[in-house]
């Protein structure tokens, strides 16, 4: 039973520093909360809770607050996801619903984030290699020029040039006319459809057995553009949103803004924080838990999204990032809501 009330003070310690952001002492908490138990008694369940490392004095006050490894407990224990109401996923829903292209709905989700947690919004482009193709387009732009469009199954467009010689059909025309160049699209597209960047170059490989020898040169050289541009890394890139909000009297971080702010600079870095949390539903990581050392006094929520109605894995990663004194159950239920409603929205 004392284990479970020492739960119950370190809940209401959590929610009282988020709410005030003031250390919080025994007599505010049996003022505010029906523990069931006398002042003195929570005074011990306090210091059992420090002694645990759950909570601790700041200076010389004689409250406490949560240490990272208490919001850990809270979070995985003790928080209760609020669910967003109607009109909020109705509103949610409907803002993503109105992008007009790929960019436009990432940047409409990062501010849905923002808006929603009054944090900084963090949005990860599909990942290239983890999406399919979903349409090849070849346009001549003149000389020996070919464009590549290649559309991912998640919306992402991607433009690259080939340096292609104009061989001479047997007639003395050029192999490059737009007849040509449809039946090639359509062959390459209709070998494609529903594979995975793995099974391309095989599936691109029997089209071009079948071609004219003339063919057979320019069609390898698209296929290999594909691939290469879907297996690509570097091209990795985000949307961040909200970063006004750092601003505001409630983001105080303990060791300043400037870490926290050099931190979201590191685009690179914070990708490869995004990916490290890559999962299917909500993960959290608070305080010293990030390996970037500008987001010690941070703590981050993501989710991934874009793996479609059937499950799968997603193609990319959403979250949000503020102190760690943080809403969580607030902030995981609108991570997860705009996380769900884009996945939804995002063609497949």
């Amino acid at each position: 039973m004392s284990e479970e009330r020492r739960l119950e003070v370190l809940r209401a310690i959590v929610e009282d520093y988020v709410s005030t952001r003031e250390p919080v002492g025994s007599r505010v908490l049996t003022e505010r909360h029906r523990l069931g138990v006398s002042p003195a008694t929570i005074r011990n369940d306090m210091a059992a809770l420090e002694e645990a490392g759950l909570i601790a004095q700041p200076h010389t006050s004689a409250g406490r607050i949560p240490t990272d490894k208490g919001y850990r407990l809270f979070v995985d224990r003790l928080a209760e996801v609020r669910p967003l109401s109607t009109p909020q996923k109705r509103a949610i829903e409907t803002f993503l619903s109105e992008a007009v292209d790929l960019d436009d709905v990432l940047i409409r989700a990062g501010r849905l984030i923002a808006q929603l947690t009054g944090q900084v919004a963090v949005v990860q482009y599909p990942s290239l290699r983890r999406s399919g193709l979903r349409h090849l387009e070849l346009v001549p732009v003149g000389g020996e020029r070919l464009l590549v469009v290649v559309i991912t199954d998640t919306g992402r467009v991607e433009q690259r040039y080939l340096e292609v010689p104009r061989p001479a059909d047997p007639d003395g025309g050029p192999v490059l006319d737009d007849v040509t160049l449809g039946e090639l699209r359509a062959r390459l597209n209709a070998a494609a459809a529903g594979k995975g960047l793995t099974d391309l170059p095989v599936a691109f490989a029997r089209v071009v057995e079948h071609l004219d020898p003339a063919l057979v040169g320019l069609a390898t050289a698209v296929a290999e553009t594909v691939v290469e541009t879907l297996g690509e890394e570097n091209e990795e890139r985000i949307v961040l949103a909200g970063t006004a909000n750092l601003a505001r009297a409630s983001m105080r971080f303990e060791q300043g803004l400037s870490p926290v702010l050099e931190a979201l600079e590191e685009q690179v870095v914070l990708l490869g924080l995004l990916t490290e949390m890559a999962v299917d539903g909500v993960a959290v990581r608070i305080g010293h838990e990030n390996r970037l050392e500008g987001l010690a006094q941070a703590s981050v929520v993501t989710s991934g999204y874009g793996s479609g109605d059937e499950g799968g894995d997603p193609v990319a990663i959403l979250g949000s990032i503020g102190p760690t004194r943080m809403d969580y159950p607030g902030t995981i239920a609108s991570v997860r809501a705009v996380a769900r409603y884009l996945s939804r929205v995002l063609p497949h």
